[in-house]
This record gives C-alpha cells, structure tokens and sequence, in this order.
C-alpha cells in the first residue's frame, strides 16, 4: 500500500513522501506516549506489574506496531519476580516466572543473557517459547517490564556458592540469601538439608565411632572441611585405600550425610570426571567438603591425576580467558577433599608437594562398619543435622576463636615429630574437628588423639621425592643387573667395587618412563654425596669408557658403600661377581 501511495504522490509532484511520512508517525507516537495503565492480568501471578504499551493477559503477550498491527511477543504468560545481586561477583540476575499449561515455573537468568536477542535463545531448553523470530520482542519486553517497576521489583542477594559468607553466615544457612548459580549445580546446593531424625543418625554415629577409628577420622575430616578457611589453611585430602569389602563407600557417605544426602549423585560425585568439572565443583563446595568416590574409574594416567592434586589443593581455579577479553572470574576453595578407592592415591614417583597434601589411610582388612547395608539405610533417610549444628555453633562469640587455639596446640604437639608441617596443619584441624564435635555434638569421649592419628601421617623422609626416587635407581639397578655385566648384549653401563657407571642417556630414558625428573635428583644426590662428578664440571656426570667402546661416554657415577648396615635399618643391597654390595 505505501508503495502504490508513493507513486501516486510522485505523480502529483510530492518526490519525498516515505520522508514525510516517517515524520507524521513519530510525531502521533510522541503525542501518545506510554501508556502506564496497562498491567500484568496472568491467572496465578505472584503480583502485578506495569507493562507499558504490551498487552498481558492468560493467552500470552502482544503490543501493537506503529501501524497499530497486533505482534505476539510471547504466546503464553512470562514476566520478571525478582532482582537478584551476587555478593561474591556483584552480577545481578533476573528470576522469571513463566506459565505453560496450569504450572507456574521459575528460572534465575543472567542479565546478559535477557539482554541479548541471540543468547535468550538457550532458555527454550526450559520450556519457553522463544526462538528466532519473536526472541527481539521477548528482550524488550523484559527490558521496558523491568525499567517500569523496578523499584516494586523485590531485590535480594543471592551467592552461587556453599560456605562461609562474609557478613552473612554460612550457606545455606542463611535465609537472606537465593542461590543463583549455575543449574548444574543447583540439584547438589538442595540436597544440603536436614531429613528424617536427628536422633536416629546421633545414635547410628555414636556407634560406629566406638568400633572403628577409621570411620572416626572420616566423619572428624568432614567437620574439618569448614575449619580450613579461619585457620587459615590449604585445602588437603584424606583418602581411604582398601579391599572391595572394607566399607571405604559407606565411610564417604558418613562423612556426606554430616551435610546433606549422601546419596549418590546428590551430593557425593565421582572421579569419572574431567579436570576442570572437578575444579568447578570444589569452587561450588568452597568450605563443605568435596566427597570423590572410586579412584580407580578416573580418566587418564596416575602422572595426570598428581597434577590434579596440586591444583585442587592450592585451592585456586585456573586462569581463563574470557570470551569478549579480559580474564574469567576464578574460583577458589578452601576445604577438606574425602576419596576413596582400591589403590593409593599417590604412587612412588609422586612429587613430594602431592604426597605432602595427602593424608593417606590404609583400610588393610578391617571392617569398617558392622551392618554397612543398615547403616546406609539409615543415612539415606536422616541427615544433614550435625554440619548445620556445628557451623550454628561455631558463629556463637568466641566459638572461632577457640578452635583456632586448639588447633595451634594440636599443630606445636604434632610439629615435634617426624611429619612434615603441611601433614602437622592438616593433621592438627582433623583433630580440632574431632575434639569440637566430641563437646558439642556426641558428648560420648571418643576422642582421636595426636599418636592415633600420626600412624598415618607421612614423614619428611617419605615425603622427599628425591629420598623415594634413590631408593628406586637402586632397587632397578639391583633388578637389571644383566644390563651392567660385560657381556652385557644391550650395555646400560658397568660395575666394579667403587662405582656403578649409568649411562647418562640411558638413565634418563629410565627416570622419565618411571616418572622421575632426573635433573632435580642428580642435583640432590650431587649435595648429598650420593653420586660421583667432575670438580670443574657443572653436570653431574663424568666420563667412562663402557665393555670396550671407542671412546668415553657420559656417565652417572653412583658410589657404593662397602660397609654393613645396622640390623635394625633396611637394607638395599645386591649381590655382583659373588660379592654382597650393600646401599
């Protein structure tokens, strides 16, 4: 119609009609302004809002263009409830409440993503009809509803996280605060609760700490979890290790049922995850403890997962980028991190940082629990009361206070021994847990003491990599024996009383496939006396002619000691030409 209306105005001299139309429509659309009667008529609504110029009844939402022509924004019933600011980031999130068929449902959406015509498009996985044609009208609809009653618009904040809250308390604890973190996560942040009979899990409990100690430094760890951050420490592991029959699963949902349901899948997850889902959950969890089960089901080599040990407990996320520039925000946690599995979670070529950060517990034959089926049973349907006890009492005046005092005289008790001071740390808030829970949850004196604890711990010597690295070259030395005799057919070097000559090439093939850095022990064994080498050479290495070569090939000089060790000392010792040679 414009078109046939343009021709004729051109027809009677009028060459700028689409022109001065344009202006006769902005200026009746400026004279009729806003129209602020209009408001929300949703059967069900929580409350009513102003909606402008759009239309907003039962059977959707519709505004008039500027040629007074009906759109459908939205076929069914939508519209904003709620404000919501994060008190970690500062994001604000919008929570929609939308209706298909007789249900009202809500969602909790980034502001970004309701401000873009593209990105709103993800939220039709939730039921809502947008796509591609009407998505422009949804935005803007959202946009104009908002600007007219935001100050009607109740605002709250909101944390995307479990754990201490500056200011606030401890969630979610705290009334005053909405979860707006991401869905994935929203299914664990509502299994932390309290179900069934605080009384029947108190008598259930109290039970098993008396038959088994193991079970006791478990449930004690998970207590622990929420004492790392104001003593202010690293995060660390406690990792069971054991027989199929041991109880080390329902020791895990022990630990988990102190907050929330331990049901698989609610709040216990497993290792059958990738490194980052595992880093993103420890950011969610935060100060509750992150609950893996069945190492040996992890994705990829040992090597992988030490590497998964160091980033877990520095308790600091990974550097990111952002898509439109800049960095992502990173998360952090400070936490107690409960495994289990069929095999240690360290090996002997670990770093000594990984073996340092790990409590390790061997559950050898015991039973844990006497009628583990029972007691799963019974955990399954009460839970959830304890942590919510503990952390209400640890806000009381002074309560922090004093579990930093005894942790400090737990830490100078366990510091006099032989562990190293990351295991004292850990150690000492596993025993301060134990001994705050004995006062005021179980009142039963099942108390773990500092030696019942040590038995676990690992010394400075274990805790060395390069004190665990010797001891293997000379084990594989003693196993390949063959390869250092003159006949040798594939030659790794030669022996004689003083010495044992390593080709330098061939030793470090062997270290890195066993997973050792040969360079950081030579250095060691250099300082220690351990190995020979040339003074006025900076490698540790010397010269050494091997079964008749052409000339002389870098060697490691290994020394070998001629005298008998005490009896009460292990020996590493082989025998080469008839003689004993003792390590």
């Amino acid at each position: 119609m414009l078109a046939k209306i343009k021709k004729q105005a051109g027809a009677v001299g009028i060459s700028n009609f689409i022109a001065i139309w344009n202006a006769y429509l902005q200026t009746v659309q400026s004279k009729q302004g806003i129209t602020t009667d209009n408001v929300t008529e949703f059967d069900g609504q929580a409350f009513e809002l102003l909606t402008g110029d759009y239309k907003c009844d039962e059977y959707g939402i519709t505004v008039l263009d500027k040629y007074g022509f009906e759109i459908i924004v939205c076929n069914h019933p939508i519209m904003p409830i709620q404000r919501l600011t994060n008190i970690d980031t500062g994001e604000e999130k919008m929570q929609i409440a939308y209706k298909r068929g007789k249900n009202w449902r809500t969602l909790i959406v980034d502001k970004a993503v309701l401000a873009s015509s593209t990105k709103i498009l993800d939220l039709a996985s939730y039921g809502l009809a947008v796509n591609s044609e009407n998505s422009k009208h949804i935005v803007k609809y959202l946009t104009e509803v908002e600007h007219l009653n935001y100050e009607s618009l109740p605002e709250q904040n909101s944390v995307g996280r479990l754990g201490w809250i500056a200011d606030h308390g401890f969630s979610p604890y705290v009334d005053s605060l909405v979860f707006d973190g991401d869905l994935s996560f929203k299914h664990a942040f509502e299994s932390v609760k309290e179900s069934g009979d605080y009384n029947k899990w108190l008598e259930a409990v109290k039970k098993v700490r008396k038959s088994s100690m193991i079970a006791r430094i478990m449930l004690a760890s998970s207590f622990a979890s929420v004492l790392v951050e104001p003593c202010d420490a690293l995060p660390f592991f406690v990792h069971l290790w054991g027989g199929t029959e041991a109880g080390k699963t329902v020791a895990l949902m022990l630990a988990a049922s102190v907050w929330a349901s331990p049901r698989m899948g609610d709040y216990i997850v497993t290792f059958n995850s990738t490194t980052v889902a595992r880093e993103l959950y420890a950011g969610f969890m935060n100060n509750l403890p992150l609950c893996l089960d069945e190492l040996q089901i992890q994705n990829g080599e040992k090597r992988d997962f030490d590497r998964d040990i160091y980033r877990l407990t520095e308790g600091v996320g990974r550097v990111r980028g952002a898509k439109a520039g800049g960095l992502q925000r990173t998360v952090t946690w400070k936490n107690c991190i409960l495994t289990n599995g069929e095999m240690p979670i360290t090996s002997s070529s670990s770093g000594g940082g990984a073996v340092n950060r790990i409590i390790e517990i061997d559950c050898k034959e015991e039973q844990l629990f006497e009628d583990p089926k029972e007691f799963v049973t019974l955990v399954t349907k009460n839970y959830g009361f304890a942590g919510k006890e503990f952390v209400s009492i640890l806000q009381e005046p002074g309560s922090l206070e004093y579990a930093r005092t005894i942790q400090r005289v737990y830490h100078r008790e366990l510091s006099c021994g032989d562990t190293t001071e990351k295991q004292a740390i850990s150690a000492s808030i596993i025993l301060t847990a134990d001994r705050l829970i004995n006062e005021w949850i179980f009142k039963d004196e099942q108390i773990i003491s500092a030696c019942d604890l040590a038995q676990y711990l690992t010394s400075k010597n274990e805790v060395s990599q390069n004190d665990r690295c010797h001891e293997w070259v000379y084990s594989f030395i003693a196993m390949n024996m063959s390869r250092f005799e003159p006949n040798a057919g594939e030659a790794w070097g030669c022996i004689d009383e003083n010495y044992i000559y390593f080709i330098k090439s061939v030793f470090d093939q062997k270290m890195q496939e066993n997973g050792y850095n040969a360079t950081a022990y030579l250095s060691w064994a250099k300082r220690n006396g351990y190995i020979e080498y040339s003074e006025n050479e900076t490698r540790a290495t010397k010269r050494k002619r091997i079964k008749g070569s052409p000339q002389p090939v870098w060697c490691v000089w290994f020394k070998v000691t001629k005298e008998e060790l005490p009896e009460d000392k292990e020996k590493l010792q082989f025998v080469y030409q008839g003689k004993r040679i003792c390590i």
